[in-house]
């Protein structure tokens, strides 16, 4: 008896043989490929959220300025310039903070700030305990309005002197930035809580099947 040819020898568990003589998939191969790419879409769905995180965090920094941005530059706390006043005038310094106040002179713009430790990019921080309060000056004419309070605001520039000025009763020794570089950081978007029930696998199950029990059957077993 001739041998069969190899296109009809193989066969699968049910049998079946595709015209090619691979074993045609069974149902209970089908189903484990079903259940297998089942949770793909949820994942998909999910990456979406986190490449908008993503992409926003780089356009976060984009536009600031590399001296901003540059944390090579060696910068004395605030408190020890206060205390040692005469080593670190003139020196340049990066520091930031939360804006407390406005003033406009003649010819430049006088900004109260309150210090706050910077990240690696040179943001300040509004989380964390202020170390002291500086002023930082920049030429020309500043609208109040477009600094308002509580804004954070990170300056590269010379410590150029020391200023005094009342905070309540106690005089206060300012340090005093001439920035030449300076950075009004954007307002972070507000946080919105996620609810459990807005997760893509809870409201697949939740309509359907909850809609027609909460008549006469929901209210005795409640």
């Amino acid at each position: 008896m001739n041998a069969a040819p190899a296109s009809t020898a193989i066969r699968d568990a049910g049998g079946a043989i595709d015209s090619a003589g691979a074993p045609d998939a069974t149902p209970g191969r089908i189903a484990d490929r079903v259940s297998t790419c089942a949770p793909m879409p949820r994942l998909r769905s999910l990456r979406l959220p986190i490449l908008a995180l993503l992409l926003l965090g780089g356009c976060a920094t984009s536009g600031v300025p590399e001296a901003i941005r540059d944390p090579v530059l060696p910068s004395p706390a605030v408190t020890e310039v206060q205390q040692q006043r005469e080593i670190f005038i003139g020196q340049r310094v990066r520091w930031g903070g939360s804006i407390l106040d406005v003033h406009n002179a003649r010819e430049t713009t006088q900004i109260e700030i309150l210090a706050r430790p910077l990240n690696s990019s040179g943001e300040p921080d509004d989380r964390s305990r202020g170390p002291g309060r500086f002023i930082v000056e920049m030429p020309g004419f500043r609208d109040p309005a477009e600094y308002p309070k509580q804004r954070r605001l990170t300056v590269v520039g010379p410590l150029a002197r020391m200023e005094t000025r009342d905070v309540g009763d106690y005089p206060y020794p300012y340090p005093v930035v001439a920035a030449d570089v300076w950075y009004l950081w954007p307002n972070p978007p507000p946080v919105v809580p996620v609810s459990p029930y807005d997760y893509p696998w809870y409201r697949p199950w939740y309509g359907p099947w909850y809609g027609p029990w909460p008549g006469p059957w929901y209210g005795p077993w409640y």
